[in-house]
């Protein structure tokens, strides 16, 4: 969801996936989460906890928080490719929010992540957004809408 500390290139081993959701958000909502532990992974994971637990427009206001509180308290500088990104939390945010609406909750939100395949890679987001567009300020700063194709609706 955020360019911040995501982890990309080499692969770590995944510590919190035998992690309860509760210990799990706790540790994301107290600033515990180690930092080398702060993947796609987790970002699913925390929105998932927060779409279910609030509905979307408070999860987002949460997920939004809780990054940028996690970011400062980790160091991550803010740049044009680092920091929080509004468009990358609030669309991703926004297919976790629609493959909930259309498939249902899962018994917990590692077990969101396994069964939905398509949530897997953060470069999900390029089937709606051109490079440029993603990485444009404003795309950083404000959620803008996706210029290649439109963000999926549920039909429920």
């Amino acid at each position: 969801m955020a360019a911040g500390g995501l982890r990309t290139g080499t692969p770590c081993v995944d510590m919190l996936a035998g992690v309860d959701d509760d210990a799990f958000l706790r540790q994301f909502e107290t600033l515990t989460l180690p930092f080398d532990q702060w993947t796609h992974r987790a970002h699913v994971r925390v929105g998932y906890l927060y779409v279910v637990g609030h509905g979307f427009e408070h999860a987002l206001v949460l997920v939004r928080r809780g990054i940028q509180a996690y970011n400062r308290h980790n160091q991550v500088p803010e740049g044009p490719d680092r920091g929080y990104h509004e468009t990358l939390t609030h669309a991703l945010l926004h297919l976790i929010d629609v493959t909930v609406k259309e498939h249902g909750p899962a018994a917990s939100s590692n077990a969101f992540f396994d069964d939905h395949p398509e949530l897997h890679k953060k470069q999900v987001l390029r089937l709606f957004y051109s490079r440029g567009r993603m990485m444009s300020a404003e795309a950083k700063a404000t959620f803008v809408e996706p210029d290649l194709a439109p963000l999926p609706r549920s039909v429920r």
